[in-house]
């Protein structure tokens, strides 16, 4: 049984939820958020409370997971996701041109990554970055693809990792 689906959402006050079909739309203080809700799932709105149901017992996962969203939708409209990442390595560094993201990870060249519509990207030093924005799964993909460029090694440590990630280390060859 889907414990998730089972818990109310409490509406923060400035907040709205709009039903519109199929597509809810959270708007908040720092924007608006819409996204498309399967129609298996029964959303009940009672003052500033809302709760799901479902019909039959086989959408129990969509169930967590319509909740989930939802929630999540009203957590970034008023306080909002952030994912900072960390560089390790002598010589890596990034630094911001506008809106594009410009990292120096060890290659021949310098990666530049344009960042997406509705997420803002900040580097208050060299070997930080901190992605932030409305929509928890735009910053966590975007925050994914930086890491991409440069996924830390488990024997000198070197890459680009979130800030609280913990990377297991390998110990190296025993010469003899």
């Amino acid at each position: 049984m889907s414990r998730i689906g089972l818990k109310v959402i409490e509406v923060p006050a400035g907040v709205t939820v709009t039903k519109d079909g199929e597509n809810i739309t959270v708007k908040g203080p720092k924007g608006e958020l819409t996204r498309h809700f399967s129609p298996v799932i029964e959303m009940h709105e009672e003052g500033n409370l809302i709760n799901f149901t479902r019909n039959s017992e086989s959408d129990r996962a969509m169930h967590g997971t319509m909740r989930a969203n939802l929630n999540n939708m009203i957590l970034g409209v008023t306080e909002g996701f952030k994912k900072t990442l960390d560089l390790i390595g002598v010589g890596y560094r990034a630094q911001l041109k506008g809106k594009t993201l410009v990292l120096n990870v060890g290659y021949s060249h310098p990666v530049e990554m344009e960042a997406p519509e509705g997420v803002t990207v900040e580097v208050p030093s060299n070997t930080n970055v901190i992605i932030s924005g409305i929509s928890k799964q735009q910053v966590g993909q975007f925050a994914a693809e930086i890491r991409d460029v440069r996924p830390p090694e488990p024997y000198k440590g070197k890459g680009i990792r979130y800030t609280d990630e913990y990377v297991r280390r390998k110990e190296g060859k025993t010469g003899k």
